[in-house]
């Protein structure tokens, strides 16, 4: 193609997508948006999304894995917790449970959905979808001690009454979880990466790569971006998620006014917008699944629910100073038992490091059961 003629990069889509976004949220923020204003807001979150996911598609091809997966989970549960903590200093009383409720969605959502989602189309496709089980059960494990210590213990503990932490309590909780996190990434990245790089699949549909030993990576390593564009790549991840986050906030007031006059619990709430914004983890990890890359789809899911609470805690004992009202962070009887099935179903899924399209729809009904009890509790 002629210089005369190439595309100018600043006029791509994916350029030009998140920064609309980006301006829709700065002039809906904090307004009561008219029925069309809504409607171009959502229009612009969903386009945000894909941009989203193919920014962190080209900081995954230039950094490789686990740290591709750890740049789109990190970037998403930092932006998050900036959300939850705003909404919660704000909020006063109503917005007690917020912090419970938004983090168990995105534990349900991503050890449910995105693994679900993840393992159904990479069976779909090879027959059976491979993983490594040694990075993904020890990720697994931390998703369940971190879930247990900080969403569960709260209903039992006699410090307090209700479902809360103590001072010291809450302190404690807080600095596990950013040891186990800490420790998590080290060991993902760096001392055990090998555990959490994709499997070869046995499958004859897999094609060979460039270089002909069949692994796909020669191909990969040719496309590989310059660092230049990853860095732009980068800035434009934070922007579409700022985006994101923000626009989903912005039609949250729509969202809220909608469910009220359904007659459904406050807690669909918070259901709803887990899932906007775990949207770009979603799409990026059944993509990865397609390429038959299920492992990186499972790090995108744990390294997420890990992220999640491991950094949503802290964050939100750090606000407790500020926070006039209590902090309800303990699950009720329903939600624990759904914890109890996601972590038993997940380490069955995971200890073979073989899954076929029956481990996939286990793990979407119970993701079904998990919304069909919010709305109908």
């Amino acid at each position: 193609m002629s210089t005369a003629t190439r595309k100018s990069p600043l006029t791509d889509w994916t350029v030009l997508v998140p920064v609309v976004a980006l301006v829709a949220l700065v002039f809906s923020w904090g307004r009561e948006l008219p029925s069309l204003g809504v409607a171009l807001v959502a229009l612009c979150l969903a386009g945000a999304v894909l941009a989203a996911v193919h920014h962190a598609e080209v900081v995954a091809h230039r950094v490789g894995e686990p740290f591709g997966s750890l740049v789109l989970a990190v970037a998403v549960t930092v932006i998050e917790v900036a959300l939850i903590v705003t909404l919660m200093i704000d909020g006063g009383d109503k917005t007690a449970s917020l912090a419970r409720d938004t983090v168990f969605a995105a534990v349900m959502i991503t050890c449910n959905g995105i693994v679900g989602l993840s393992l159904f189309v990479g069976a779909l496709r090879n027959r059976v979808a491979v993983f490594n089980p040694e990075g993904s059960g020890a990720a697994l494990a931390t998703v369940a001690t971190l879930a247990t210590l900080s969403l569960v213990l709260p209903t039992f503990t006699t410090s307090k009454p209700g479902p809360e932490f103590s001072t010291a309590q809450l302190t404690f909780a807080a600095v596990a979880s950013l040891a186990l996190y800490g420790l998590f990434i080290a060991v993902q990245t760096v001392r055990h990466r090998s555990y959490f790089l994709p499997v070869e699949s046995a499958s004859p549909t897999r094609s060979a790569g460039a270089n002909g030993d069949g692994d796909g990576e020669g191909e990969d390593e040719a496309e590989r971006p310059t660092p230049r564009a990853a860095l732009i790549s980068v800035g434009l991840l934070l922007v579409a998620l700022v985006a994101v986050v923000g626009d989903a906030k912005s039609v949250s007031p729509t969202i809220e006014k909608g469910v009220a006059e359904a007659g459904l619990p406050n807690a669909v709430v918070g259901v709803i917008i887990a899932l906007l914004v775990l949207l770009p983890e979603t799409l990026a990890a059944v993509r990865a699944a397609r390429r038959d890359r299920v492992q990186t789809s499972l790090n995108l899911a744990y390294g997420s629910s890990i992220a999640s609470i491991g950094l949503t805690i802290p964050a939100i004992a750090l606000a407790s100073i500020w926070l006039s009202g209590p902090l309800l962070l303990g699950l009720g009887p329903t939600h624990m038992v759904l914890l109890a099935l996601t972590v038993v179903v997940s380490a069955l899924t995971i200890a073979p490091g073989r899954a076929t399209l029956l481990q996939g729809g286990v793990h979407l009904v119970v993701l079904a059961a998990y919304l069909f009890l919010a709305v109908s509790p």
